[in-house]
């Protein structure tokens, strides 16, 4: 864990500290006896009792050789009268639950205020490297507001861990590709008209996004439209016409097809600018962005290493998957049946890009937390790889 703030440029006692320092002279008001530091046993209150510090008793009823809860009734009198900061407390058995005085906490914040080095650490020697990444966006929609959240997230702790004297690189992942990207080119296409950034007066991402939104309902019409005929909702999703075409344009994608690629250029610089709009009125930056078009192919002849060492499988559709059921997860797909790419084969090869240029000691991912079972996934997928 983090220290975020030297002891040394702390001017004002935290409360924990406060506590103690008032048990260790007032037990011996109240018992006749002094007591060590290491009795007194402090944590956050839970949730379902009302306080904010709670003071386990226990240790202290050898020296008292009262009840739990007299104890700590006769402890929290004492603290209520003689530490202004405690403004009340509720005994539970052996627990003595402290509410702290909201005043406790603005004069601390105003006093370390006044502390212009507070949280940082002078420049010297690099204590350790470590990645931060966030944003990720996609270039077939505009950034939205998840995407706004881990840009501030993601940007203020890029600064705290650099005040703390660490080399911090703050990048970006940009995913460029999959058939998500290939949806919006294929709706310009079809419906577009030569549509350009210029005449459209829209902003880029906002352009491109939209015709995502038309890809996505005309699919549904034709989906719907396949049900009506009998097919069942799955067999309507998987061969309407558009997902086919689709799916195509991403296997002509990956092949190189000049067409296509040119198409898949122009469409993504339209994205980009729109990008760096949205990046300069939220005041961030980035060190390095990466994109999943220079890093898929790393992780797919890494994925295809992996089935010929024997650590992924392939199944009788011609996937690839790895097996992480004896790790407490499930299953998972790496490469489809086609052989195009999914996600995480993006992120296997975006991974050993950047140990291989930067070597940092730590990696950073600040996504939302529907994204944990992809990162524990990615996680033990690269262990599995031998990778570190």
């Amino acid at each position: 864990m983090l220290s975020l703030w030297p002891a040394q440029h702390i001017c004002h006692m935290n409360i924990e500290q406060l506590i103690s320092q008032h048990l260790t002279k007032g037990i011996p008001e109240l018992y006749g006896q002094d007591i060590s530091l290491e009795m007194i046993q402090l944590q956050k209150t839970k949730r379902d009792f009302d306080g904010d510090i709670t003071l386990v008793v226990f240790p202290l009823l050898g020296i008292s050789r009262k009840s739990p809860e007299i104890t700590s009734q006769e402890i929290g009198e004492y603290l209520l009268k003689n530490l202004k900061d405690i403004v009340k407390y509720t005994v539970f058995k052996g627990f003595l639950n402290l509410s702290i005085d909201t005043g406790y906490y603005l004069e601390f914040l105003n006093q370390t205020a006044l502390q212009h080095e507070y949280g940082t650490t002078k420049a010297g020697q690099v204590i350790e490297t470590v990645m931060v990444e966030y944003s990720s966006p996609n270039t077939n929609k505009p950034l939205h507001l998840g995407h706004i959240r881990n840009n501030l997230l993601g940007y203020s702790v890029s600064n705290i861990i650099k005040a703390t004297g660490r080399k911090v690189i703050k990048t970006n992942l940009v995913n460029d590709r999959g058939i998500h990207i290939c949806k919006s080119m294929l709706a310009w296409q079809k419906w577009g008209g030569g549509e350009t950034l210029e005449s459209s007066g829209k902003k880029g991402d906002h352009l491109v996004g939209d015709y995502y939104v038309k890809f996505d309902q005309q699919y549904k019409q034709q989906v719907a439209g396949l049900m009506e005929e009998g097919k069942s909702k799955e067999e309507a999703e998987k061969n309407a016409p558009l997902m086919l075409e689709v799916q195509e344009m991403l296997r002509k994608w990956e092949s190189g097809d000049a067409g296509i690629t040119t198409l898949w250029k122009t469409m993504n610089e339209w994205v980009y600018k729109g990008f760096d709009e949205t990046y300069q009125r939220l005041g961030i930056d980035f060190d390095r962005i990466y994109y999943e078009s220079d890093t898929y192919l790393v992780g797919r002849d890494t994925v295809m290493q992996g089935l010929k060492n024997g650590i992924f499988y392939r199944h009788t559709d011609g996937s690839v998957w790895v097996d992480l059921k004896a790790d407490g997860l499930d299953e998972k797909v790496l490469l489809r049946a086609d052989g195009t790419s999914v996600y995480i084969t993006q992120d296997i090869g975006t991974a050993q890009e950047r140990k291989k240029e930067y070597q940092p000691d730590r990696m950073v991912y600040v996504v939302g937390n529907e994204q944990n079972y992809h990162f524990k996934v990615l996680r033990l997928v690269l262990d599995k790889l031998g990778f570190p």
